[in-house]
C-alpha cells in the first residue's frame, strides 16, 4: 500500500481547475472542500477520516472542480489512477459501464442544482468582459514569462496560475475551462504531465493579443456606436472575404465582388450557398456597400483590410460562446 502524505493544517491537497493525477483516501484529520469566489472561498462541505476525495475524475480526467484545504494537520493515501485505470481493465465491460455512468450522471446532477441554485449563473460566468479577462490574463502572463519553443509561446502554469487567483481574482477552474476552449479551437494545447502539471503552449499570441483589443474596445462602444454581428453573419463576411480576394482594389481600396459569382460558386469553394439577398443585412450594417448595378452583373464593395479581422474577430466570439456553454 502507498506511504501516507502529510498535509499540514491550512494547506490544500489540490486546487479547483488542476489537473487530476489521483484520488485520495483521508487516513487521518479532516479537509474543506471549498469553492472560489472573487478573492474568497465558500465551504461546500467537510470530510473526515476514512472518506474518499477526488474519485469523479478517475474516468474523464476533468480537472478539479473544487478545493480540497486541510482542516487540520492530515494524512492522505494517494490512489493514482493510472494504476487504477489499469486494474479496472480486469472488470467486465458491463461493471466499468455502470460506473462510469453513475460519475458522468453525478457530475451532471450537480451542474443542474448550480443552475437551479442560479439560472444565470453560466451566462454570467463567462459574459464578454470575464472572456476578455481570462485572455488578457493569459496574454500577459505569455507576454511577460513565457518562453518561445518553435512556432510556440510556452505560459508557465504556476505563474498563470498565481495572477489569475492574486492579481485578477478569478477562479482557476475558469481559467481551465478558457484553456480548454482556445485548445479545442486549434490556439493552444495543453498537455498534461502528470502530477497536476501542464505545458501549455500558445500558437498564435499575436491572434489573440489582436483579439482583447478589439473586442475590449467594441464592448465599451456606446451602443448607438455598436455594431452586432450575428453567427451567421460571420458565415457571410467570410465568404465576402474569400472573394474579395480574388479582385484587385480600386483607387479608394474597395474591392468589388459579383454577387451572381458568388452565388454560382459558393457551393463549390465555401461548402455553403450564399444567395445574392443574403447580403442584405450586411448592406444595412453598413458593413458592405450598397448593391452597384453594372453591365457585368450586380456587384458589392468591401474593405478587406477591415472586415477580414472583423470576421476572424467575431468568429472567435462566436466560437467561444458555443465551447464555452
Amino acid at each position: 500500500m502507498a506511504e501516507p502524505k502529510k498535509i499540514p493544517k491550512d494547506y490544500y491537497l489540490f486546487r479547483e481547475g488542476d489537473g487530476p493525477d489521483a484520488m485520495y483516501i483521508i487516513k487521518s484529520g479532516g479537509f474543506a472542500i471549498t469553492k472560489t469566489k472573487g478573492s474568497s472561498e465558500i465551504v461546500l462541505a467537510e470530510i473526515k477520516a476514512g472518506a474518499m476525495v477526488g474519485e469523479m475524475a478517475l474516468f474523464d480526467l476533468k480537472p478539479r472542480s473544487a478545493n480540497v484545504k486541510a482542516l487540520k494537520d492530515s494524512e492522505v493515501i494517494a490512489l493514482p489512477y493510472e494504476g487504477l485505470l489499469k486494474q479496472l481493465e480486469s472488470l467486465p465491460v458491463w461493471v466499468k459501464a455502470i460506473m462510469k455512468t453513475m460519475n458522468e450522471n453525478m457530475r451532471e446532477a450537480n451542474k443542474k442544482i448550480k443552475m437551479l441554485e442560479n439560472p444565470n449563473a453560466e451566462s454570467e460566468r463567462f459574459a464578454p468582459h470575464v472572456i476578455n479577462k481570462l485572455i488578457s490574463i493569459i496574454n500577459y502572463v505569455g507576454n511577460r514569462y513565457g518562453q518561445k519553443e518553435g512556432d510556440a509561446l510556452v505560459i508557465p502554469q504556476n505563474r498563470l496560475r498565481n495572477t489569475t487567483i492574486q492579481i485578477f481574482q478569478e477562479a482557476t477552474n475558469k481559467m481551465q475551462s478558457m484553456l480548454q476552449a482556445l485548445e479545442s479551437l486549434g490556439f493552444m494545447k495543453v498537455e498534461d504531465l502528470g502530477e497536476g502539471k501542464q505545458k501549455i503552449s500558445n500558437f498564435q499570441p499575436d491572434t489573440l493579443f489582436n483579439f482583447v483589443d478589439w473586442y475590449n474596445e467594441w464592448l465599451f462602444k456606446q451602443d448607438k456606436d455598436k455594431v452586432q454581428v450575428s453567427e451567421e453573419d460571420v458565415k457571410l463576411l467570410t465568404g465576402a472575404v474569400h472573394f474579395a480576394k480574388k479582385v484587385e482594389p480600386n483607387n479608394k481600396n474597395i474591392r468589388k465582388i459579383n454577387l451572381t459569382e458568388i452565388q454560382n460558386d459558393s457551393m463549390k469553394e465555401l461548402g455553403f450557398l450564399i444567395k445574392a439577398d443574403d447580403f442584405n443585412g450586411l448592406i444595412e450594417k453598413k458593413l458592405l456597400t450598397e448593391k452597384i448595378m453594372e453591365e457585368k452583373g450586380v456587384f458589392i464593395g468591401i474593405m478587406l483590410e477591415e472586415i477580414e479581422p472583423l470576421a476572424k474577430n467575431w468568429k472567435i466570439v462566436w466560437d467561444l460562446k458555443k465551447v464555452l456553454r
